[in-house]
């Protein structure tokens, strides 16, 4: 029996379904399920709390004031995530931007942490990554940091980055690109807010004149978008030098002596040389084809 379809619906009278809150949530429950196995939920004072380099290095200032103020109306939602060493040491591997806004407030001596033990430091690793990524928008030279510190840690190829970490293999590639550009050029997209694809791109130019001077005007936030970059290539912004091309000298004959005076010298000194006939007619002959020369210049 012959399957049964809907009738084909034009574009303009199909129906656009808005999931976007609900998976939130189903991807916030998966992390936080995963993220919190084993954790217990303690009371920790934020000055116990140890603060190391984190995935995210990028701030808005606004947005820690206005998350103090939330902190501060509706005490702290999600609880910090932990790790112990098992020595008293209490090191934060989730929630900078609420530990930081917390920082802020005098009202705020402790705080709820979810603690966690036993962890290797390339769990941690991911744990921090996923816990971050799924906050507040991560940019992404941070990002790429993240995903290079964790190939450097676990020495992992791209394939099982992408299994551990949960995202694209090309991201991955991307994000490594990104990751080992020069520090200059990672901190100017931070500082001016410069699309990925723009670096992609000038990463992709072998080194030379032009890679220079974009990334001079990437540095000086002169360079934003990605089809700046393209049209810059395709203009050939930079010309190469012409070289310059020097003549020759002619080998000069000795100081105030002209190539006449040389001749008639010459001439006068045979005179007074004591040759055989044959070898005074050969001497001769040279002059008058040196002279016939001179006169044709």
């Amino acid at each position: 029996m012959a399957k049964k379809f809907s009738a084909r619906v034009s574009k303009k009278q199909r129906k656009t379904l808005d999931m976007s809150k609900s998976l939130d949530r189903d991807l916030m429950a998966m992390m936080d399920e995963r993220l919190l196995k084993g954790a217990k939920l303690e009371e920790i004072r934020l000055k116990d709390i140890i603060v190391k380099d984190q995935v995210r290095t990028k701030f808005n200032d606004s947005s820690i004031k206005e998350l103090a103020e939330n902190i501060l109306v509706n005490g702290l939602i999600q609880p910090l995530v932990l790790h112990h060493d098992g020595k008293g040491n209490y090191t934060l591997i989730c929630g900078e931007r609420r530990f930081r806004a917390m920082s802020t407030l005098d009202e705020m001596e402790a705080c709820p942490c979810f603690i966690l033990e036993g962890k290797s430091p390339e769990e941690l690793m991911a744990i921090q990554f996923s816990e971050n990524s799924s906050r507040e928008a991560l940019h992404y030279i941070d990002r790429a940091d993240g995903i290079l510190n964790y190939q450097k840690a676990t020495k992992a190829s791209e394939r099982k980055i992408t299994a551990a970490l949960g995202i694209s293999k090309s991201e991955v590639h991307r994000s490594l690109l990104i990751a080992k550009l020069p520090k200059r050029i990672k901190e100017a997209a931070k500082k001016h807010n410069i699309e990925k694809y723009v670096l992609l791109e000038i990463d992709a130019l072998s080194r030379g004149p032009l890679r220079k001077e974009l990334e001079k005007k990437v540095v000086a936030g002169e360079l934003t978008k990605r089809s700046q970059v393209k049209r810059l290539i395709n203009k050939g912004s930079v010309v190469a030098a012409k070289k310059k091309i020097t003549k020759k000298k002619k080998p000069a004959l000795p100081a105030g002596l002209t190539a006449n005076a040389f001749l008639k010298a010459m001439e006068s000194k045979t005179k007074d040389l004591e040759l055989d006939a044959d070898t005074l007619k050969a001497l001769k002959s040279v002059l008058k084809e040196t002279k016939d020369m001179m006169s044709d210049q």
